[in-house]
């Protein structure tokens, strides 16, 4: 895909990439493909996926990765910046027949050294368990496509479950499995169990325990991909129909959503401390979403196409104390509403659950900077910087942000569900200053346009650490509070009880906003997911068009999807062009970044310093690529 400009160096591809912290670069030995190493003819294929499981080998080489590439399932030893990949010894190697795989996930509960439990998730909408290490096939799931005849999205293991697993669909359902259950001869029978705004959940009536145990319907359209948060009690899923809707996952309670700006949602991750999520799709941008606030506090603009996968950068998410803020602007109310919320949400089951603690009595808060990055259709990656001007527009700056461009405009009104008051200091090694962990957004600015109402637009901002906020009513949240209800046991419990279903009421979530939802959500603006050839579905096409646009000139200008000018826009640190077909993978591991291409092939990052461990990758050499 030719950049614009059409100069053969900006259509060049670069090898590596510099940012604060240094160079990154491709390893090329240790690029991971098809044994031939030959380009995959991609058309009308789906997407190559990468997944990741250490087994914990007492050799040092305890990574394994898998991958697939049409109808082509590959599992190696991951050797990462250590060692040039050997293609020709793949561990297993497997090629299916009138179906392709699109989808996978190790369990890193099971996985030994002499055994994994791999989920494989295929286009014809079954989902296999093998174990690639033994060679086995123990179980294949919605075989006779009884379940679900569409294609499967994403499959991911339960968060701290051994058997259970989750599992999207084309059609717009999830469904939650036992891989101790059958699924039966016959097709399920649901009775509802729990309905809100645009979701419904069914449990599977049998007088035997079979699969699925709950079938979730979310939104219209394909289910394209979801994502658990750090400490596996909240949901996130991402829809083709544009919007974003986060669920406590074992009420299956609706806590927030989010509307794209147009098109279709594609992909979603959450922030290493969970009090973010940033998603991407069809509008060719990044959004970033609070957690607790239930709104948008920032879109990045840097792709020039679909957005097909985000990742936040845990290794680059840093932690360190500050200096207590030297002013605060706003008033006596806000600040002790601030003091009120500081305990927060406890995530204290999250692996980064660092990142959101602070001792609130003691007035000295961390600084935490939020790395992610982003791949797409255009070939390119972009890594981006939350910085605290962007989540703390209130509190002082010491030094002016670089890489953030805010538009001038009034931000949204914001919920005062806060976690606690942080301000950062100017790093000696960071030209940008780390943001806080602070989620509360509702201090008004010292610009004086605190009184003024939410849809004003002050005059343009000389810099873009002093963003104006004005406060208002809550709104965004589809629950009274974030946190999970506490009426009874858990839905997955209630599945493997018979007579537990008669302890849940069928209801319907109130709205505190009535403009924020309407029932029928359609697909705004894409049509091109609709594969089916069916006559119903292109008569449909234009009555569905015309509905699409009336229901994304609803939500435009709400807390449900900001104007542009309404929120920060942020530039990427990094945009480069890193291949010749269009992106699909990334991941950030400790000393590298993957990314693959629908070509096939994997591609290995070094990070800065660790590049040195590969002798034919040795500093002192030339760099191969071109230096940017």
């Amino acid at each position: 895909m030719a950049a614009e400009g059409g100069g053969k160096e900006m259509n060049e591809i670069k090898t590596q990439f510099t940012t604060r912290e240094g160079v990154y670069k491709l390893l090329t030995h240790s690029e991971y493909s098809r044994p031939n190493r030959v380009p995959f003819n991609s058309q009308g294929s789906n997407p190559v996926k990468v997944s990741f499981v250490n087994v914990n080998d007492q050799s040092g080489n305890g990574d394994r990765i898998c991958f697939n590439v049409g109808r082509e399932l590959y599992f190696y030893i991951y050797k990462g910046v250590r060692k040039a990949a050997d293609l020709s010894k793949p561990i297993d190697k497997r090629i299916y027949k009138g179906t392709q795989p699109t989808c996978h996930d190790f369990n890193p509960l099971t996985a030994t050294a002499e055994s994994v439990s791999l989920l494989v998730g295929f286009s014809a909408g079954q989902v296999q368990l093998i174990d690639p290490i033994k060679k086995e096939t123990s179980k294949l799931f919605n075989e006779e496509r009884l379940i679900d005849k569409s294609g499967v999205t994403c499959v991911r293991w339960v968060p701290g479950s051994e058997s259970l697993f989750l599992v999207a669909h084309s059609s717009g359902s999830l469904y939650l499995y036992n891989v101790e259950h059958t699924c039966g001869t016959t097709p399920p029978h649901y009775q509802l169990l729990k309905q809100g705004d645009g979701y419904a959940v069914h449990t599977c009536k049998s007088k035997s325990a079979r699969n699925p145990l709950l079938r979730w319907t979310v939104g219209e359209g394909a289910l394209n991909e979801f994502a658990f948060s750090p400490d596996g009690k909240f949901l996130a899923c991402a829809s083709q129909d544009g919007f974003l809707r986060v669920f406590g996952f074992d009420a299956a309670e609706l806590h927030g959503t989010m509307k794209s700006y147009f098109g279709g949602l594609l992909c979603v991750c959450w922030s290493p401390d969970g009090r973010y999520i940033v998603a991407g799709g069809e509008d060719d941008l990044v959004t970033v979403w609070s957690f607790s606030d239930c709104r948008v506090i920032a879109r990045g603009h840097g792709h020039k196409s679909w957005v097909s996968v985000v990742a936040f950068d845990h290794c680059t998410t840093s932690v360190e104390d500050s200096d207590p803020p030297a002013e605060f602007s706003g008033s006596d109310e806000e600040f002790h509403e601030q003091i009120h919320f500081a305990g927060g949400r406890d995530r204290a089951n999250s692996s980064q659950s660092h990142l959101s603690k602070r001792n609130s009595t003691d007035g000295r808060p961390v600084s935490v900077t939020y790395r992610f990055g982003s791949v797409g259709q255009d070939t390119q990656l972009c890594l981006w910087d939350l910085t605290e001007d962007i989540l703390f527009p209130h509190l002082p700056l010491s030094r002016t942000r670089t890489h953030t461009n805010v538009m001038s405009a009034t931000s949204p009104p914001a919920t005062g569900a806060a976690s606690n008051t942080t301000t950062a200091t100017a790093s000696t090694t960071n030209p940008t200053n780390p943001p806080g962990t602070n989620d509360n957004n509702t201090v008004s600015s010292s610009s004086g346009n605190s009184g003024a109402p939410s849809n004003s637009l002050p005059a343009p901002l000389p810099r873009s650490n002093s963003l104006p906020h004005s406060t208002g009513p809550t709104g965004g949240s589809t629950t009274p509070n974030s946190h999970m209800s506490s009426k009874g046991s858990s839905i997955i419990d209630s599945t493997f009880i018979a007579t537990g279903v008669s302890k849940f009421a069928t209801l319907s979530l109130h709205d505190t906003r009535k403009e924020r939802h309407e029932k029928d959500h359609k697909r705004n603006h894409s049509m091109g997911h609709i594969s089916s050839k069916s006559s119903d579905k292109l008569n449909q096409l234009s009555s569905a068009a015309r509905t699409a646009k009336a229901d994304a000139a609803k939500t435009l200008g709400t807390l449900l999807c900001p104007r542009m000018e309404e929120v920060p826009l942020l530039e990427p640190l990094v945009c480069k062009k890193i291949a010749h077909e269009r992106l699909t993978v990334l991941i950030f591991l400790e000393d590298c970044l993957v990314t693959a291409c629908q070509e096939g092939f994997i591609c290995t990052w070094a990070r800065p310093g660790k590049v040195g461990l590969l002798p034919s990758q040795n500093p002192t050499n030339s760099p191969s690529g071109t230096v940017v």
